[in-house]
């Protein structure tokens, strides 16, 4: 139990070293990572859970229904199709905006590490590379960091927008319009 409290305790500090590392913006992309990934995740539950039901209960409202065949059950069916699909879509512009806003936190991160870089060097000239480091890794650490995270969270957005797609387009297969 001990080794493992140590262990605990050496991961923690160790992801605070990184966190130093990498300047105040670093901080920030850790935000902005947790609150993609609480999207992220929402999404998925309601993916694996939540909208199969939902689909479920607007087919079989469709297939309820006496009349499938005039210009105004073709209207309920497209409405019916675009609110089971809104659901599924829904959170995913926020996701897209945070996948887009953390590289632009990473050049943040970039700009304020070199401006680090430049205020050493002008203090203690160009020529002691060991107090340009703590600048580089300011400027460095976050582009990479704000890189991992959008491209973590790109990969699902666009995952859940295209099973998006598809299930708009099943559901539409599925609500019928012969009786």
């Amino acid at each position: 139990m001990d080794n493992l409290l140590a262990d605990y305790y050496s991961v923690l500090e160790a992801v605070r070293d990184f966190m130093d590392m990498g300047g105040p913006v670093l901080y920030w992309i850790a935000v902005l990572a947790l609150v993609l990934w609480t999207f992220l995740f929402e999404r998925l539950l309601y993916l694996g859970f939540s909208h199969r039901r939902a689909v479920r209960a607007a087919i079989d409202r469709w297939m309820a229904r006496k009349d499938r065949k005039s210009w105004y059950a073709h209207q309920i069916r497209e409405r019916m199709i675009s609110e089971t699909a809104a659901r599924l879509e829904k959170n995913l512009p926020i996701i897209k905006a945070l996948v887009m806003l953390c590289p632009l936190m990473g050049l943040l991160g970039t700009v304020t590490g070199m401006i680090e870089v430049f205020e050493v060097m002008s203090i203690s000239g160009s020529g002691n590379p060991r107090s340009l480091a703590a600048g580089v890794s300011k400027a460095t650490i976050p582009t990479m960091a704000g890189m991992v995270v959008a491209l973590s969270g790109l990969f699902l957005n666009t995952w859940l927008q295209r099973k998006a797609q598809i299930s708009r387009e099943e559901i539409g297969e599925r609500m019928t319009f012969s009786k």
